[in-house]
């Protein structure tokens, strides 16, 4: 999924924070596809696909880079270099599921609108 260019960008971002255990570059990148494949399928965790490991796992390292401010930091870094501009995620692409959007659904066997 990330050409060698743009994980060779990512992986010099990450070396830099304190703290953050980037040793192992294979397993830095599947984790690092995995958030993107995450991203882009709108998927539950747990249907994130084998190859990437554990989505429980993978969950709570998504979730403390989020409390070590990592993934604010490297959107900072990336967003505006044109290699990395589609791998950028933001909130205004993230698909939301349909009942939070506004869809009709059921409770109590009926049709509700929210």
């Amino acid at each position: 999924m990330l050409t060698p260019c743009q994980w060779s960008k990512i992986y010099e971002f990450l070396k830099e924070p304190p703290n953050l255990h980037t040793k192992s570059e294979d397993k830095c990148r599947k984790f690092i596809e995995a958030v993107v494949w995450m991203a882009r399928s709108g998927a539950q965790w747990r249907l994130l696909p084998s190859e990437y490991g554990n989505w429980n796992k993978v969950y709570y390292r998504v979730s403390r880079w989020v409390d070590k401010g990592i993934w604010q930091r490297m959107f900072r870094r990336f967003s505006d270099e044109m290699d990395m501009e589609h791998l950028i995620i933001d909130s205004t692409i993230i698909r939301a599921h349909p009942i939070t959007a506004g869809a009709a659904h059921k409770k109590g066997g009926t049709v509700r609108r929210r």
